[in-house]
């Protein structure tokens, strides 16, 4: 997660209107106040960047996605998938 966080972090700050000054892995994705196209593009650079598809069951998988450090670990899991199916 070292690499990956980061990087989400920077995507979140680039997308959002009005992003909070500091933003860490354990910082609730609820209290960010993302606006739903706001999320929408954020999902989408999150795949460009990573090479990979979130998918569309994202929502039922709640927990994965609650933190910044979740969703870098999410990220992390489907980079290796991509990987091994490559």
């Amino acid at each position: 997660m070292a690499e990956v966080a980061p990087q989400i972090i920077d995507i979140l700050k680039k997308n959002m209107r009005e992003p909070p000054k500091s933003i860490s892995p354990d910082t609730p994705i609820n209290e960010l106040g993302i606006e739903s196209l706001d999320l929408a593009v954020i999902v989408f650079d999150i795949e460009d960047t990573f090479g990979i598809e979130i998918p569309y069951n994202a929502n039922e998988e709640v927990e994965d996605f609650m933190t910044v450090g979740s969703i870098a670990t999410k990220v992390e899991e489907l980079i290796a998938k991509s990987q091994k199916a490559a």
